[in-house]
């Protein structure tokens, strides 16, 4: 089972532009981070044997998610996580904004989305928190 990262899609002002900002990127996006992650190859399996995405957040809920390709070494030390910029949407799953990254575990990422189903508008994030609390979502 594969790992996957959680990241905050920080600026984002509607989901439509967080699709529109891999839409004119080619295949492949680069994101730099100070450290590589500990648990990479769980991410990234050098093997080839499938690996995890990362899940963008957006107001409080993870709503979509890259496939994670491999891990380069970028300028300075740091890292390169290489993703594709196929935005694959996800059923929305509350997920408290943090800073960075952060690991979520295969059981715990939301399913995708299949064709021509909708998710519908995303939740206000205090709403989606308030729901989880209380185990509705």
């Amino acid at each position: 089972m594969p790992l996957h990262l959680t990241k905050v899609a920080y600026g984002a002002q509607s989901l439509e532009e967080l699709h529109g900002w891999f839409k004119t990127r080619g295949d492949e996006a680069r994101l730099t981070t100070r450290y590589l992650p500990k648990r990479h190859e769980e991410i990234a399996p050098k093997d080839g044997s499938g690996g995890g995405s990362l899940f963008w957040i957006y107001k409080h809920q993870l709503v979509c998610r890259s496939e994670i390709l491999r891990f380069e070494e970028a300028e300075g030390g740091k890292t390169h996580i290489v993703i594709s910029t196929k935005l694959i949407d996800v059923h929305p799953q509350p997920k408290r904004a943090h800073q960075g990254w952060r690991y979520l575990s295969d059981t715990d990422a939301p399913r995708d989305l299949a064709a021509g189903e909708e998710a519908g508008e995303v939740m206000p994030g205090g709403l989606a928190a308030d729901l989880a609390r209380l185990g509705l979502v």
